[in-house]
């Protein structure tokens, strides 16, 4: 994707002689373009932006309505050979990267007149769109943008393509408010360091010393832009901007430049190791995400389209508060139906401090990450429980066994206790579905291999899973949304209700394999606020909550109805665990997941990384091949998390 106009002079790319060559008139086009490889015809749109060789357009395609942006170069521009060869490396290099946060290569052709490569159409334009419209960008919002960049170039240098072009006005906003990351007009694979071309290229105030200085481009090079980026988002200027050019090269390579105390102490310790004049200094782009400055601030989850032209209001939960006001409405509408549910339920006497209370919960647990440290080896968790202070971790064995029975006793988050059930595993008591899980999942890290990487035989897998949750423990209960769209609660008083995704069925669970069904209209008089908190919050999640993985949606109605049996929350990750022993949980600081679950009489491991992009093994595959560092520590933080709180 090209870039899009209205940018600061200084980010021009293009030297002053390709811009008087653009001077001259561009052959007019006709807003109706056929490629003659596929038949199709699409209608040329508005101009999105322009480069040194190209300009960016609408284009619809007729036939589907489906818009992309074009970027359409003519021929004239690159009747040397050198510049028709840099296309095609451009076309070769970008139709092979397929993830997330990279702005998707759908298609190029040509006809007599131009090339033409169809992109991913982003609505929002750029980031260099919003910081104009804004000025600056709040520290949560810049967080949530770096985040994705992050992500987007991970991958990209994980496949050896170095960017040599981050600047905000080559990060495209989608209609959803995603970041991708485009134009790769100058991306190149990576060399070592002896066969690195020595260049200068890219954009003036996002140069770094050592392309300055004629030592080439690395990906140290990229992460130094990255925290020019990061600069200017939070104060609408580059770092090394001055009024000359040959200034603003004085003061890279000497890596001069201000940090207003405006500033979090946190902004400025990134910002100044990302640009540290040595290379060598400089974070990876794991330790950028490990950084205090993501671990110990809010980052919001996704952002409205508002935030394209106003801050947002990030410390009020509206939709929440609207959400709990109708229900508290419909559940204490009229006294005698408050005495009534009081008599079992306990509810406090200040209906809109519970509104609030709720309304922070949520912005705690389903939004923002949770504080996380610098890694997550040798470390075992922090319990924390509802309503009750955090049981720190300890060294001591018998010690550690004291902290086990009591969080045993004092964690609300447990189904109530029974003898026998058909839909569980062989002895139906609690343990046994514990014992079960921790065996099979301590047998596998005690006897898998070391490995470097995941294995790539990966599966596809049947099993349901947990795609939203919402926390509100204080008062009520603990809430989820499965992949089939059923929705549960395990209440406080130990008793489970689902609605299933008809929205009419409810399944009641006063102990593990005690099930009631009724409909939601015919409830039974003492069910009826349990059921009217049910249906709020499936409402809630399904109307503010994304969903938090590629997992296929699976309806399986040979199979037992999924219930939650315990959830656990430490100060890093949330462990759920299942009547039929699926086993979920989820890591806050990088929203990645770990679901252990038994398909056809064998077990399967379901990773999903960072991006919500899914890896799904057999364990049988991971004893022989074994796995990465990263998914091994969460399994073993996942084994300690239900030893903890179930043994």
């Amino acid at each position: 994707m090209c870039e899009h106009t209205h940018h600061r002079p200084t980010e021009s790319r293009r030297g002053k002689a390709e811009d008087s060559n653009n001077a001259h008139a561009t052959q007019e086009m006709s807003r109706i373009i056929t490629d003659s490889t596929t038949g199709k015809c699409y209608c040329r749109g508005k101009v999105l932006g322009k480069g040194g060789f190209a300009k960016c357009y609408e284009f619809t395609d007729l036939s589907t309505g489906k818009m992309y942006a074009a970027k359409i170069i003519p021929h004239t521009r690159v009747s040397k050979p050198h510049q028709r060869e840099k296309i095609d490396r451009e076309i070769e290099l970008h139709r092979a990267l397929h993830h997330k946060h990279i702005v998707h290569f759908y298609h190029h052709f040509e006809d007599k007149d131009n090339i033409y490569i169809l992109l991913e159409y982003c609505s929002r334009r750029s980031l260099a769109h919003i910081l104009k419209a804004r000025k600056v960008l709040t520290e949560p919002e810049v967080r949530y943008y770096l985040r994705q960049i992050v992500s987007g170039l991970k991958y990209l240098h994980e496949q050896d393509i170095l960017h040599r072009d981050l600047k905000l006005g080559n990060f495209f906003i989608n209609e959803s408010m995603e970041l991708k990351v485009g134009d790769f007009g100058l991306a190149a694979k990576l060399e070592p360091v002896e066969n690195r071309r020595r260049t200068i290229c890219g954009t003036p105030n996002y140069l770094s010393p050592e392309v300055l200085n004629k030592q080439g481009h690395g990906c140290e090079s990229d992460v130094w832009a990255l925290g020019c980026v990061m600069y200017t988002m939070l104060l609408g200027r580059p770092p090394f901007e001055t009024t000359n050019l040959k200034e603003t090269y004085r003061c890279i390579r000497e890596a001069r430049y201000s940090m207003p105390s405006s500033l979090s102490p946190q902004a400025k310790h990134l910002i100044s190791s990302m640009l540290a004049k040595n290379p060598v200094e400089r974070p990876q782009l794991d330790d950028i995400l490990r950084h205090d400055f993501f671990c110990q601030g809010f980052t919001p989850d996704r952002l409205s389209s508002n935030c394209c032209h106003a801050a947002p209001d990030l410390h009020h939960t509206s939709p929440a508060k609207s959400f709990f006001k109708k229900a508290a409405a419909a559940l204490f509408g009229g006294k005698k139906d408050k005495a009534k549910y009081l008599e079992t339920h306990n509810k406090p006497t200040k209906e809109e401090d519970d509104i609030n209370k709720l309304c922070l919960d949520l912005r705690k647990t389903s939004v923002s990450p949770q504080p996380c440290r610098k890694t997550l080896e040798d470390t075992k968790p922090t319990i924390t429980t509802a309503g009750k202070a955090a049981v720190p971790a300890v060294k001591d064995t018998s010690s550690k066994q004291h902290i086990r029975d009591s969080i045993r006793m004092i964690v609300r988050g447990t189904l109530g206790s029974c003898s026998s059930s058909s839909e569980c595993l062989e002895d139906s008591t609690m343990g046994s579905v514990v014992d079960t899980v921790a065996r099979v999942l301590r047998g596998c890290l005690e006897n898998m291999p070391e490995a470097n990487n995941i294995p790539k035989e990966s599966m596809s897998g049947s099993f349901q899973w947990v795609t939203k949750w919402v926390d509100y423990s204080n008062k009520y209960g603990f809430g989820y949304q499965l992949s089939d769209h059923t929705v549960g609660v395990l209440f406080n008083n130990g008793t489970h209700m689902s609605l299933l995704s008809d929205k009419k069925t409810v399944h009641y669970y006063a102990e593990l394999g005690q099930c009631s069904v009724f409909a939601t209209t015919e409830a039974p008089e003492q069910f009826v606020g349990q059921v009217t908190i049910l249906k709020y919050f499936a409402h809630y999640m399904e109307e503010n909550l994304m969903d938090g993985g590629d997992l296929p949606n699976v309806t399986d109605a040979g199979k037992p109805r999924l219930y939650l049996l315990q959830w656990l929350k430490s100060d890093r990750a949330l462990m759920m665990l299942f009547n039929d022993g699926t086993f979920q949980v989820n890591f806050y600081h990088d929203h990645t997941k770990i679901i252990l679950c038994n398909q056809s009489d064998e077990y399967i491991l379901t990773y999903i990384n960072e991006d919500r992009v899914s890896t799904t093994l057999r364990l049988s595959t991971l004893l022989v091949s074994g796995c990465s560092p990263d998914l091994r520590t969460r399994m073993d933080y996942a084994l300690d998390m239900l030893l903890q709180r179930c043994n």
